[in-house]
């Protein structure tokens, strides 16, 4: 499971979303991930807007195996609705 997460500097929900996937990826074998600032890679919001299919408002925008699940907020019940994280290492 690949989850590629669009964010950028000084964004808490960016940092919230950056940290449950690192302990996603220490507590599973099949999970990683892939932070990506978009100011650093020059990532605007149209390119986000065109690759979502929707306006965008808000980082993190964040896609689990190339499907867009949304902001922070979905994937941490994303990950809570199938179960993804062990029950010892749950917050």
């Amino acid at each position: 499971m690949l989850t590629v997460i669009f964010g950028r500097s000084g964004c808490p929900f960016c940092v919230r979303a950056k940290d449950l996937a690192e302990q996603l990826s220490e507590a599973r074998d099949d999970f990683s991930y892939r932070y990506i600032d978009i100011h650093e890679e020059g990532i605007t919001k149209a390119d986000m807007e065109k690759t979502i299919g929707k306006p965008v408002e808000t980082v993190p925008q964040i896609f689990v195996d190339q499907t867009h699940i949304g902001g922070f907020t979905e994937f941490d019940q994303y990950v809570r609705d199938n179960a993804l994280m062990p029950e010892s290492t749950a917050n």
